[in-house]
């Protein structure tokens, strides 16, 4: 058995523990950012209070440049009002959506910042196409733990499992706590399918193969998503799913769905989506770990916009 499927064996049990011990269930609640469709959440150990936050949003408006925090301390609020002790502060992978509000809730609540490894792939990437220059750092060393597949971590008495799900970017991660599985910007509700995959390092067979990873995964493991959209017809945003929904509905990869069908599908849809409108600013920020670069001589601190570039 390999060690990718050595890491899925072992969230597959840890899983099948937790479905069966409600002790073993996190606690699980979501903060909804209509602005950017992003759901932000914090998970903690009800039996300990040992929480981690999931896909922080930072408020930013593009028209003034201006930042600003009301996002964040709802979820400040929420983790004060539980008395909860936050241990982890994790990105999924380098948003192109929103900015990260982790070292705003860093600094108020505590907790490591991590994201997967291959975070040093995105690093190279957007730090050659914005000319982060010498002083931008491409191996990781704004995040205080970078997550390898199959590595795992504890909140309180609860099993975490973190495993590798590239496609969407190259550093895609999903996070297996007790029975449920925050699963970032791969899939989305069954009435809207998946991720895009022509981002710099994406890759459309990678993202399949990556999904199939996760639907692998117990058919009652809760499926959380980084985002929802609202399919046509549908009158709520939802971002809870789970891996049995997706494999018989979900209308881009359910079962039955070929490896090339995707691509092909996935490859032509890709070409006719527009470029996210917070990009140029999300993934300059968030390849830093969500800080702003530095202030220039002036003491403001500048992102640049390529030209002709992107």
């Amino acid at each position: 058995m390999t060690e990718t499927d050595n890491a899925l064996q072992s969230a597959s049990d840890q899983i099948s523990r937790a479905s069966k011990d409600l002790a073993a269930r996190p606690s699980i609640a979501g903060f909804f950012d209509e602005q950017t469709c992003t759901v932000s959440y914090v998970v903690h150990d009800p039996g300990t209070c040992e929480a981690a936050i999931i896909d922080s949003v930072l408020d930013y408006n593009a028209a003034s440049g201006r930042t600003s925090y009301d996002s964040a301390d709802r979820v400040i609020e929420y983790v004060q009002s539980k008395n909860l002790q936050v241990s982890w502060l994790v990105e999924t992978h380098v948003h192109a959506d929103h900015i990260s509000a982790a070292p705003y809730l860093q600094e108020k609540l505590g907790g490591k910042l991590a994201i997967g490894a291959e975070i040093v792939r995105v690093q190279d990437v957007f730090g050659k196409l914005f000319n982060a220059g010498t002083e931008f750092q491409r191996d990781g060393a704004q995040f205080d733990h970078l997550f390898s597949d199959g590595d795992t971590f504890k909140l309180g008495q609860i099993e975490g499992i973190a495993l590798h799900v590239p496609g969407h970017t190259p550093a895609d991660i999903a996070l297996v706590i007790g029975d449920a599985a925050f699963v970032g910007d791969t899939i989305f509700m069954p009435d809207y399918g998946t991720a895009r995959a022509d981002f710099p390092g994406g890759d459309a067979r990678q993202l399949f193969r990556s999904i199939q990873r996760l639907l692998s995964l117990p058919e009652e493991t809760r499926l959380l998503l980084c985002h929802d959209y609202k399919a046509p017809g549908r009158d709520e945003y939802v971002w809870e799913t789970s891996v049995g929904q997706q494999r018989r509905e979900n209308v881009h990869i359910r079962d039955g769905i070929t490896e090339e069908e995707f691509v092909e599908m996935r490859t032509a849809r890709d070409q006719n989506l527009p470029m996210p409108g917070l990009l140029i600013p999300s993934v300059q920020l968030n390849m830093r770990g969500g800080r702003l670069p530095h202030p220039e001589d002036n003491g403001v601190s500048y992102i640049k916009i390529p030209i002709n570039a992107i």
